[in-house]
Parts: structure tokens; C-alpha cells; sequence
């Protein structure tokens, strides 16, 4: 990448975020195909069995010159597979999908057909998945032999993922369950209802409707019962105990999915005796209180709460140093601390290797410490909002951007964050500017915008002529949006500037710093056609808890009202942890929004978009849609557990 223009001293970033990829296989087990090859292969010429093609041309010109059919393509079938044991598919595929193997019949029809799918896979190539799927069936697997079959079921149900067809991939895996002792099947029935949750949820009561079969039939029921009903997580674990007495000899109900599983036993293991430990004195309090506030509402909100079993004391972290609280309430009975607010007082907890009472972080550790078992993080992370923004940013086609971040140490943890997703998505910050409140921002956005080099090169131009020129300054022209980082009374100063400019025409998009969090139209209209992303506890129209809580409890607009909303998914969260840590895409719909947990134990957040609009912010039902399509791209929301 070309090294980005700045007026400040950068931060390198410590470390890249991990793409996540919801099909990535495992290394594909060729040895398998390789025997499966040389069991059917019949007599080849010394040449062929001795060469070793180092491109996918050289193969393909030398399997022309072979004048047996069958021979030249076990030869190419036996080069694809050496490619993609070289890890190099794209070389694979162009072998595997040229017309000296489009006539192919029995075996090696088959064995063309596993090693294709298998490109198809590891490519992501959703066309050859199709190509593939057109004339293939559930139940194709079934002609390969015994020690390949279970595979071959495998990379035949990724192929009808690939193209969408999340049905006939939980078809296939349900015959595989039926034919193969060999296979795990705790491992085969969490496939399954991993397909099985991407499903439409029309179509799937249409297959329910229409299936035959008792495992399919006991499958597809279960898939409609958990899928059609808005049930919450005790009633979730009633249905599947129920569907598990109704198909008492059903594959499923003896194993159940590891999800299923971890669901249905959940309710009774969740915790009972809880501490919420927040700073109730001194700089935080205000903040602990509206934390502290949010999670009892969202508590004595919950009607699946057993109040005569569940404990929650409530401890000041701000009397003495986290670390000696947390020593003595590891001596006592508690089921899960929910807290410390204070960054440093979590990252004293880096010091032990597991925690003997797990721990919801409501912050995240510093850049390099290390996470002890048994600790969760959560919080209003900058950090998500600025990924999310780059996000946004590629999924609208801007891939050249500016940004003005503000100076000091959060901003530093918004720029890296910023530029690393940036980075991710093929995207380039041409210019950061970074600012004090105090600076001058006619020069800042003037720096930004190009226009003071507009400037100084019509300057150098007078000088060098030795004359005036008339002269009208330019903005720079390879800006495709601007990335405003700041509060309120500062990017209403700055929104106006960008046309001032000549930038009127760029999209503006902000994190949620820009809102105050309650709507002032005569204020907010220098921010008009700002795209913004905020919590649902803030834009999202109809809101029960927030509606209540309004009626009885102050502070919960504004930033205090984000940190409200914190607190009452805190609370959700306390229930689900272990669910969040075990199962890669349960999700929970929050007041702070889509909630999910990576393996180490960090909660992430998806928000909400919305734009200024005559002084006000409105949703903007294009971008959000957009998200919710891109994440089940991603294998996220719409195949996501929604807890």
C-alpha cells in the first residue's frame, strides 16, 4: 500500500485483525482422492506417469498430445489434484474446467467431480459451485467408495452452500448420518443444523410440509418449531426437550447438535449468584450508576428470571483496588462478576493465567496483555464503530477516503482500527488529519481537502512568472468520502467547511461521537446528510425497556443512555457466555446491537445506520439492509443463533 500522507507522528498498528471466513475449509485430505485415483486408474504411457507439469498450460498441452481420452484425463485429474495439494486451486481449476475434461464418464467423471468441488470450496467460486449443482443431487455422494464417502458427502454440502441451496447441503449430510458409521455425529448433526438455520424460513416450512422420511421429517420439524417462534431462551430450551420426547428415536434427539445442546442445558446453568462491581464515587460514578441502572431494569424486566434463585449484590470498585475485591469475593460463592468499568482495574486481572470466578469485563484489556481464562469483554468500543465504518465504506464502492481523527490517545486506537479494516477491504485513507479543539479548522479541513496545495502551487506559479494569475483554488479530485471523527460542537463546525471547500458533493460518515443521542433540529442541521452509526437503544423507533424506563428513571438519553443500554446487555449477556464463546455465530439482538463473541472471549457489536436529515437522524433502511445481507454472506445474521 502507499504510505499515507499525515500531519502527525503515526501509531503503527499492533496487530492485524483476523479476516473471518464462514466456509474455510480444513486442509482438504487428498490422500484420500489420490488412492481413490490410483485404485481406478488404468495402464498409463511411462511419459505421463512420470510428469510433472509446472503450470496448468504445460498440462493441459501436454494431456493434448496423448491420443487415449481416458488416459490424458486421469493424467490431468492426477496433476489438479498435485496443484491443489500446493495449496495453488486456481491452477487446479483452470485444468479441472477445460474442455479435455468435459466429457468425462463414470470414474473418472467421479473423481473430476470431487476434486472440483473441492476447488469450488477452497475458491469460494459460487459460478463453479452452480456449474457443479445443476445435475447433482442429495444423494450423489452415495457412488464413492467407502473410505471416500464421508468426505465427498462433506465437500458435496459446502458445494450447495456455495450456490445458496443450504437445503440439499442438509439433505446430503442427513443420508451421510444414515450410511456412514465411520463419521462423528455430534460433528455431522451441528453441520446440519448449521444449513439448517440458513434456510429461509418460507422455505424451510415448505420442506417441513412436504418431507419425507423420518430423519428428514424429525429434522425439518425441529428446524420450523425453534425458527418460527420468537421464543426466549428458556422457552428455546422447552422445544427442544419437547421435540426430544416426540422423536425420542430420532438420530438428533439421542445427539443433539452441539448448539441444541448447549441451549437446551443452558437455562439451568446459568448464574445465580452475581456481582455487579462499578464505580459508584469520584470521576466514574455517574457513568457506574447509569451502567448499574440499566442492568437492574433489564433484570427485573426478564420474565424468565426464577427471583427466588438468582442473587445480585452490588459492589463500589472505587473504595479500594479492583484486584484485592476480586481476591476476596473468589473466596465466596458467586457465579460471575460483571465489571470493572475501569480499564485499568481489568487489566490487573492479566496477571493470573484462569480466573476462579469468571469475569464480564464492561472494558476491553490494553493492546498486548494477556486474556486469563474465565475473562469476557465488553464495552462501547470505538474501536467497533470504526471497522464498521470501513465496512460501510466498501460495501458503498469508496475505497479513497479522508479522515479527521482527533488528537490524543483514543483517537490513535480509532485511527489503527480505522486503517487496519481499511486495509482488509482493499481500501486506502489518502489523508489523515488529526486536530486539538483548539486548532483552526478552516486550515485543518483546507489541509484535508488538498486546497492549501491548491494554494501554495498557484503561488510558486506567481513567483516563478513573476506576475498574478488569476486563480481559483482546488480541492484534491481522488476523494471518494470523508471520514469525520467528532463530537457535535466540533463537526458541526467542520460539516459546513467541507463545502465551503468544494467537498459538499463527498459523503460524510461519523461514529456515534457526532449525536448528542437526543434530536435537536435547530443544532444538528449543520450536520444534515451526515451518515452516521448508533445503538439501537438511540435510534431504533419502538423500544419497551427504554420506553419504561424513561417513565421511572433519569439519565437514559444521551451518553449516559448508551451507557443505560450497556448495562441491560450486560445483564442478557450474563445469561449467554458460554453459549457466545462455544457456537461461532450466535448472536444476541441487544439495546447496543448485534451482539457476538469472538474465541478469546471479546463481545463485538453490529449498529445501526442512520443520516441527518433537516436537523434530525433518520434510519437509513438502504444501509442497514445492505449490512444484514453482507453479514449472511458472511454466514452471520440470518443463519446466526438469535439469542
Amino acid at each position: 500500500m502507499p504510505p499515507i500522507e499525515r500531519h502527525h507522528k503515526p501509531n503503527d498498528p499492533e496487530t492485524t485483525e483476523p479476516a473471518m471466513t464462514k466456509y474455510r475449509s480444513q486442509r482438504i485430505a487428498f490422500t484420500l482422492i489420490t488412492l481413490f485415483l490410483l485404485l481406478t486408474a488404468g495402464c498409463a504411457t511411462v511419459n505421463l506417469d512420470s510428469h510433472v507439469a509446472e503450470t496448468a498450460e504445460q498440462a493441459l498441452e501436454f494431456a493434448s498430445s496423448e491420443r487415449d481420452p481416458a488416459t490424458a484425463q486421469r493424467y490431468l485429474l492426477r496433476i489438479a489434484n498435485d496443484f491443489q495439494d500446493r495449496d495453488n486451486h486456481t491452477a487446479a481449476r483452470q485444468i479441472l474446467r477445460s474442455d479435455q475434461l468435459s466429457n468425462t464418464s463414470g470414474d473418472i467423471a467421479n473423481q473430476k467431480r470431487l476434486l472440483a468441488m473441492a476447488g469450488a470450496v477452497e475458491l469460494q467460486d459460487s459460478e463453479w459451485a452452480r456449474e457443479l449443482t445443476a445435475q447433482m443431487s442429495p444423494d450423489q455422494f452415495l457412488s464413492y467408495p467407502s473410505d471416500v464417502i464421508g468426505r465427498a458427502a462433506e465437500l458435496q454440502a459446502r458445494t450447495f452452500a456455495l450456490t445458496d441451496d443450504h437445503l440439499s447441503a442438509a439433505m446430503s449430510l442427513m443420508l451421510l448420518s444414515q450410511t456412514d458409521s465411520q463419521s462423528d455425529p455430534r460433528e455431522v448433526h451441528s453441520q446440519i443444523w448449521h444449513y439448517l438455520k440458513a434456510i429461509p424460513i418460507q422455505k424451510l416450512n415448505e420442506a417441513s410440509a412436504n418431507a419425507i422420511g423420518f430423519e428428514e421429517q424429525g429434522w425439518l420439524e425441529l428446524a420450523s418449531t425453534l425458527r418460527s417462534r420468537d421464543a426466549g431462551l428458556d422457552e428455546q430450551g422447552r422445544l427442544i426437550r419437547s421435540w426430544q420426547n416426540n422423536w425420542p428415536g430420532h438420530p438428533a434427539a439421542q445427539i443433539l447438535p452441539m448448539e441444541l445442546s448447549l441451549l437446551a442445558d443452558l437455562a439451568t446453568s446459568r448464574p445465580e449468584r452475581i456481582v455487579l462491581a462499578l464505580p459508584l464515587q469520584g470521576s466514574l460514578a455517574s457513568a457506574g450508576r447509569a451502567i448499574r441502572d440499566g442492568f437492574l431494569a433489564a433484570y427485573y424486566s426478564d420474565e424468565s428470571v426464577d427471583r427466588d434463585q438468582t442473587d445480585i449484590r452490588i459492589l463500589d470498585t472505587s473504595t479500594k483496588p479492583f484486584i484485592a475485591l476480586y481476591d476476596e469475593l473468589a473466596e465466596q460463592r458467586i457465579d460471575l462478576i460483571v465489571g470493572p468499568l475501569e480499564k485499568d482495574a481489568l487489566a490487573g486481572l492479566s496477571a493470573m493465567n484462569t480466573l476462579a470466578v469468571p469475569v464480564l469485563g464492561l472494558n476491553y484489556l490494553p493492546a498486548g496483555n494477556r486474556v486469563p481464562d474465565g475473562l469476557y469483554q465488553y464495552g462501547l468500543s470505538s474501536e467497533d464503530e470504526a471497522r464498521q465504518i470501513a465496512d460501510q465504506l466498501a460495501s458503498q464502492g469508496l475505497q479513497q477516503v479522508l479522515a479527521l481523527i482527533p488528537s490524543g490517545e483514543w483517537g490513535d486506537r480509532v485511527e489503527q482500527a480505522l486503517l487496519q479494516r481499511m486495509a482488509q477491504n482493499d481500501g486506502k485513507i489518502l489523508e489523515i488529519e488529526r486536530f486539538f479543539p483548539e486548532d483552526n479548522f478552516r486550515s485543518v479541513t483546507a489541509d484535508l481537502l488538498g486546497v492549501t496545495t491548491s494554494r501554495q502551487r498557484a503561488i510558486q506559479v506567481e513567483r516563478t512568472i513573476g506576475m498574478n494569475v488569476e486563480f481559483e483554488p482546488r480541492r484534491r479530485q481522488d476523494a471518494e468520502a470523508i471520514v469525520l471523527v467528532a463530537e457535535p460542537m466540533i463537526a458541526r463546525q467542520f460539516n459546513p467547511l467541507f463545502a465551503f471547500y468544494f467537498a459538499g458533493d463527498l459523503p460524510v460518515y461519523s461514529p456515534s461521537i457526532v449525536y448528542e443521542g437526543t434530536p435537536d433540529p435547530a443544532r444538528d442541521r449543520d450536520l444534515n446528510q451526515v451518515v452516521f452509526t448508533d445503538i439501537p437503544w438511540v435510534l431504533a423507533q419502538d423500544n419497551a425497556l427504554r420506553a419504561q424506563a424513561e417513565q421511572n428513571l433519569s439519565g437514559t438519553r444521551g451518553q449516559l443512555g448508551r451507557l443505560f443500554a450497556m448495562g441491560a446487555d450486560a445483564w442478557q449477556l450474563s445469561k449467554r457466555l458460554p453459549l457466545l464463546r462455544q457456537i461461532e455465530d450466535a448472536a444476541i439482538e441487544g439495546q447496543t446491537g448485534t451482539l457476538s463473541m469472538t474465541p478469546n472471549g471479546v463481545i463485538h457489536r453490529q449498529q445501526l445506520w442512520a443520516q441527518f436529515r433537516s436537523g434530525s437522524p433518520a434510519l437509513t433502511p438502504e444501509l442497514n439492509e445492505r449490512e444484514t445481507r453482507e453479514e449472511t454472506l458472511r454466514g452471520g445474521q440470518e443463519g446466526a443463533l438469535n439469542l
